[in-house]
């Protein structure tokens, strides 16, 4: 063999092993690489949209524990999770995110708009004292994902 294969033959070598290096490394995501995402919900028409995709977020991830989510509320969507006038689907799917893990926050500037307290929102949900604008920007500080469907 000449110099010149030989040289062609090691770099050829060393390539090969630097992509199986790189795409096992890509394959092998540590449990604190998990995507944070928070979706933010403000249209009450849009409730069951945001809902599903919540839902098929978890499922497309493979399930709950391979995600971060949180969910954040303000606006005239807060009433469609009002305990006294949720629909049962609605109550459903609030109470498995809440196992699941999702937070569940509620704008404090429109629970006092809407005068509900925690206790009348389903259960799950924490309050975002200082606004849900602001939950918002302090998730996304933190490397969450911004959704706005």
């Amino acid at each position: 063999m000449n110099r010149r294969n030989m040289l062609w033959s090691a770099a050829s070598a060393l390539g090969a092993a630097l992509g199986a290096w790189s795409a096992k490394a890509a394959t092998e995501a540590a449990p604190s690489d998990k995507l944070k995402v928070v979706y933010h919900l403000s249209d009450a028409e849009k409730v069951n949209f945001v809902l599903g995709n919540i839902q098929n977020h978890i499922d497309g991830v493979g399930g709950p524990d391979h995600v971060t989510i949180a969910l954040v509320i303000h606006g005239p969507a807060l009433k469609a999770f009002h305990a006294a006038q949720a629909n049962p689907d609605i109550s459903k799917r609030v109470g498995e995110f809440s196992k699941d893990g999702v937070e569940l926050a509620a704008c404090g500037n429109t629970m006092k708009a809407q005068s509900v307290t925690l206790k009348e929102l389903l259960p799950g949900f924490v309050s975002a004292e200082k606004g849900g604008v602001v939950r918002l920007a302090e998730l996304q500080s933190r490397g969450y994902f911004y959704l706005r469907p």
